[in-house]
């Protein structure tokens, strides 16, 4: 155990029951319910900040992979959605500003949204991106280099993180919310999931997420809309289920905050809504980026307007 770890231990045993509840209010803020009945998978999935949080707070090497970008092929213009990006953004900024190094995984047709958002939230290092292609004939084979070229880094891949992220259900199809077929515009990132030697954490809202295998399949069935057809199959290690999978980033960020206060001022620089709406407009401009609900380009994330999104960060960073 390195020297921060073992600070933390201690920090732990003194003010670990005051932690542990705000990191449990903070899992509360961002899991409430926006109108799709995931409370029965909040419930299902409850303490999974605090053990990703810790998860990273604790290791002696972290190194993480970041994993977004929810194509949807019937909207106008068929784009990438906002949310995930953001979220994607959010955390890559804040982990970079503390020192953890983090690379960027997401495919073909999501890679030019997630740069601009990326780029939106003021990243200075130069983080690499892994792309892989969603022609058929080239996903797999991608898929098995990226994870040899991750074997062969220096410092390894500690942890993979997938926020809104798409998975394959039951039957090997990738669906969006309203059941539709999005397989052929969506690369098999999931099997990245596969690898034994990688913390994995899913972040989502909705059931068919990667990472949300690890929820009874029956609870998804029962509470969500389609979620017979929607469920993804694909498990994880640790999954934080959240009204909107944007704000499972600010959660986890505001989480290493109260774990780590030697990181509070760098991850709360950037984890603000004037940062969160920039990320927004420039995916909305130069994207392009569609609201997932409206299917089409505007200023908000799952029909939510920005002043709610910006509510959220307000009280969940408050509690630092």
């Amino acid at each position: 155990m390195n020297k921060s770890s073992m600070k933390m231990g201690e920090r732990l045993k003194g003010k670990g029951q005051e932690i542990i509840h705000k990191i449990a209010q903070l899992e509360s803020i961002c899991g409430q319910d926006v109108g799709r009945g995931i409370q029965p998978l909040v419930e299902a999935t409850r303490g999974g900040l605090l053990k990703t949080a810790h998860s990273i707070a604790q290791h002696p090497a972290p190194h993480v992979a970041i994993m977004t970008g929810f194509f949807l092929p019937y909207t106008n213009p068929p784009a990438p959605e906002t949310d995930g990006p953001i979220g994607c953004a959010l955390l890559a900024a804040g982990l970079s500003r503390v020192g953890i190094p983090v690379r960027i995984i997401t495919d073909s047709l999501c890679f030019r949204t997630v740069k601009v958002a990326v780029q939106a939230a003021g990243v200075t290092a130069e983080i690499p991106f892994d792309i892989v292609p969603v022609e058929t004939t080239k996903n797999q084979q991608a898929v098995a280099s990226l994870l040899k070229l991750w074997e062969s880094l220096e410092t390894p891949i500690s942890h993979l993180i997938s926020i809104e992220r798409p998975g394959p259900s039951h039957d090997g199809i990738v669906r969006n919310m309203r059941g539709q077929d999005i397989t052929a515009y969506t690369a098999p990132l999931h099997l990245l999931f596969a690898s034994k030697n990688i913390i994995t954490v899913g972040i989502g809202d909705g059931g068919n997420e990667l990472g949300m295998g690890k929820i009874p399949q029956d609870v998804i069935r029962q509470h969500i809309r389609h979620g017979e057809k929607i469920a993804c199959i694909v498990s994880c290690d640790y999954l934080i289920v959240c009204g909107v999978s944007n704000w499972g980033a600010t959660g986890l960020l505001t989480a290493l905050s109260l774990l780590r206060p030697d990181w509070k001022l760098a991850i709360l620089s950037g984890l603000n809504s004037e940062t969160e709406f920039y990320i927004l407009e420039s995916i909305v401009k130069h994207g392009p980026a569609v609201d997932g609900i409206k299917g089409v380009p505007s200023l908000s994330v799952d029909n939510l307007p920005f002043e709610y999104h910006a509510h959220i960060m307000k009280v969940a960073t408050q509690l630092i």
